[in-house]
């Protein structure tokens, strides 16, 4: 049915390499093809030598691309050197010696991978074992990383946290704010996690050079940054501010829907940004600002915020942040107020915030991919699986094997 001439050709692993047979087994759909090293001398592995041939291992067996509607296995006993390193196996072309499929076949799989965002589904299309699919990411994602510049120059980093498990299982992960693609990813929240983490990223002689590091207000992420890069200007992310005054809006909103009517279904009418309200919760809104409900002073508060964004300096930022907390006091809210006590207990990073352009918006955005990764993945067992997930999809890595 095959011809050795014919994988000969299709194979094409240089003249000191042959296929000697070819066997088809049509009940299982396997296409078995046995390789064998012809030349007389091979070079070691470790020392580079050159060397004749001691003898060959038993055979091993790889799995390569299908041909047609086999599975296609390559065959061979790999010779053995002697050099001054002792006895070695040389290295074949086709694979790594540590592996069991082919160069080709892993290249196929990260393709598929990354269409699928799925192992399972993924090794059905392939015919193989979970594990095959599963021990390929883990080893893209370390040749990946490996091949990434080691004194590598970050200027601008951005950390955030991404929901692990059910419970307060979480996984820290820092990116960049430009691109959005994870720099890496730690398991935990707190302290001493987060700090290794950003140590084990930037090397000490490059620390200074950051410059600037998104975040929200988690004091375990702040201490960190604060060891760490002692030079960077820490920014509150602009997303995470937002959101504290949100949920302080729909606070005092579930509480004054007890003595007001008009306060049902209410929520999305005060939440979302005007521009993007329908028809509906145009009119809610309206009712809401003209019965003068103390939510809508709150919503105010947000509103009277979100005009300090864009400041030309910090201190410009200072003055207007200063002038918005007597603001808010004099509301005499305590939703309201209790959050602004916390901006001001992280002033110098909220007021950078007012004034840089950097955000954890593209992290934001990029915390929705991992939750797609996560969803489709359904779910990860193990903090090793979730991570090798997300920097394979996500960390912008070099993830193939180079022939």
């Amino acid at each position: 049915m095959f011809s050795e001439d014919f994988f000969n050709l299709l194979l094409n692993f240089g003249s000191d390499w042959k296929v000697d047979k070819v066997t088809v087994n049509t009940k299982s759909d396997d296409v078995d093809v046995y390789v064998s090293y012809i030349g007389l001398t091979a070079e070691c592995p470790e020392s580079l030598e050159l060397c004749g041939i001691y003898d060959h291992r038993t055979n091993r067996r790889w799995r390569h691309l299908d041909t047609m509607q086999f599975k296609t296995y390559i065959n061979c006993e790999v010779p053995r050197v002697k050099s001054s390193q002792g006895v070695k196996t040389i290295k074949v072309p086709w694979a790594d010696n540590y592996e069991r499929h082919t160069y080709l076949f892993e290249r196929l799989t990260i393709d598929l991978l990354k269409g699928t965002k799925n192992q399972t589904e993924t090794s059905k299309l392939l015919r193989c074992g979970f594990n095959i699919v599963n021990r390929i990411i883990h080893g893209s994602v370390k040749r990946g990383l490996e091949r990434r510049p080691k004194n590598g120059i970050f200027t601008n980093l951005s950390i955030d946290e991404k929901a692990f498990k059910k419970g307060h299982s979480y996984v820290t992960v820092v990116s960049r704010p430009l691109t959005g693609s994870v720099i890496d990813v730690c398991e935990g929240r707190d302290k001493a996690s987060t700090k290794a983490l950003l140590e084990n990223i930037v090397v000490p002689e490059q620390r200074d050079n950051v410059e600037t590091i998104s975040m929200d207000m988690w004091k375990a992420y702040q201490s960190s940054v604060e060891e760490v890069f002692t030079k960077a200007k820490v920014i509150h992310d602009r997303f995470h501010l937002i959101k504290y005054l949100n949920d302080a809006i729909d606070k005092v909103r579930r509480r004054e829907v007890k003595q007001h009517e008009g306060l049902k279904n209410s929520r999305f009418a005060l939440l979302k940004n005007k521009e993007n309200l329908t028809d509906k919760q145009k009119i809610i809104f309206e009712h809401i600002q003209s019965a003068n409900y103390q939510v809508s002073k709150a919503w105010q508060v947000r509103e009277n915020f979100r005009k300090i964004f864009g400041s030309h300096s910090t201190t410009e930022a200072l003055s207007l942040f200063i002038r918005w907390g007597a603001s808010v006091l004099k509301t005499n809210i305590k939703e309201v107020i209790k959050v602004a006590k916390m901006f001001n207990n992280h002033l110098e990073g909220v007021c950078n915030a007012m004034v840089e352009g950097f955000s954890n918006a593209m992290a934001e955005r990029l915390n929705g991919k991992i939750q797609e990764v996560k969803s489709v993945g359904r779910g990860y067992r193990t903090f090793k699986n979730f991570r090798s997930a997300i920097l394979f999809f996500h960390g912008n890595l070099d993830l193939y094997p180079q022939q």
